[in-house]
């Protein structure tokens, strides 16, 4: 069937990609499903530049239990069975998915639905969904002419499928697994992960945030998520989410995003955490207005004889923006993706609910 004009409540997105140019041959499937969807959208991107190396599994048989006890990713390796080095790419990985997660944000505040839940995976084509993936979901939404070379569950197949015609595709950042890269100094994936955050009624911002994250860690992610004793002065606090419903948010982003990863999500009651006495953590990520925080945890993990953090800054425009389209650098710039905004509207809500 051609793409649906009746909404659903629940849609998936599946599309592969060849390379880690921006996607632009999604802008209309993921604008369309945006539109069409009222409470949920979940994009899957398969791609070889994702493989994580584990032999593949069985059809349809990956359980997340199973998922969990697989040996983990050789960091050295590189090569087409292994995908690309997480780190090299970190700047391609950011772009391909603040671009998709543009798109959908842009429709959904257009229709004042600034509520709507929009996930965008990353999957290889060693990795199968779990069984019971597609159940939730009213409607798969395809890209005419794409093949996915995974296979899919019953649970998928049998959703009803819309298609949705590709837009253009710009190839600028093509990666050529089969050719040799430049080694770089940083090891292609971390075994230990950090970042923080309020996360407070997760968004498309702490979505790439926390995506990135798990992208270059390799074991665990640990996740620092802000007290409510520090945010007594924040806007509009009377809709702001509590703890438990930030720390729960976060995780089932995470488990969604990358099941095999061990996720620890604690309170925070600094701009430290758990970085400034964890000798596990290897790299830091934080957003380019918190890019000052890594330093400070920096100095004091010096202090106490721990050994600096690898930083990673999650920066989507700036020395990226040459390479997305001149309007979706505005777009982006004009995406509201802040839980500030998202609390002012929900209060707007209630007043004009009254």
């Amino acid at each position: 069937m051609h793409f649906p004009n009746a909404t659903a409540s629940h849609a998936l997105l599946l599309a592969t990609i060849n390379d880690l140019s921006t996607p632009c041959f999604l802008a209309p499937a993921v604008a369309g499903a945006a539109r069409c969807v009222r409470d949920r959208l979940v994009v899957i991107l398969f791609s070889r530049l994702f493989n994580t190396g584990h032999r593949p599994r069985s059809p349809l048989s990956g359980h997340r239990e199973n998922a969990r006890r697989r040996p983990s990713v050789d960091s050295s390796r590189s090569n087409s069975s292994a995908g690309v080095s997480h780190t090299e790419c970190w700047d391609d990985i950011q772009r391909v998915l603040t671009y998709v997660y543009v798109q959908a944000t842009a429709v959904a505040q257009e229709l004042d639905k600034v509520l709507l839940q929009v996930d965008v995976l990353l999957r290889g084509f060693d990795e199968d969904l779990c069984e019971d993936f597609g159940t939730e979901f009213e409607v798969v939404i395809r890209i005419e002419g794409d093949c996915i070379p995974v296979p899919l569950p019953e649970s998928v197949t049998s959703l009803r499928t819309a298609w949705s015609k590709p837009g253009d595709h710009i190839l600028d950042s093509e990666i050529d697994l089969d050719s040799p890269t430049a080694l770089g100094s940083d090891p292609p994936i971390y075994p230990v992960v950090a970042l923080g955050g309020t996360f407070d009624h997760i968004h498309a911002g702490h979505k790439i945030l926390l995506s990135m994250a798990a992208w270059i860690a390799d074991e665990k992610v640990i996740v620092g998520v802000t007290d409510d004793a520090l945010l007594t002065k924040k806007d509009n606090r009377e809709v702001l989410e509590s703890l438990p419903e930030r720390m729960r948010g976060v995780h089932r982003f995470m488990e969604l995003f990358k099941p095999r990863l061990v996720y620890d999500i604690v309170p925070i009651h600094d701009v430290y955490g758990p970085t400034a006495t964890d000798p596990n953590i290897q790299a830091l990520v934080v957003s380019k207005e918190t890019a000052s925080g890594g330093k400070a945890v920096d100095k004091c993990r010096e202090e106490k004889g721990l050994p600096p953090l690898k930083t990673f800054v999650i920066d989507v425009i700036s020395h990226n923006s040459g390479q997305l389209e001149a309007e979706d650098v505005e777009a982006l710039k004009q995406a509201k993706m802040s839980s500030t905004y998202v609390r002012q509207w929900i209060v707007s809500r209630q007043g004009r609910d009254t």
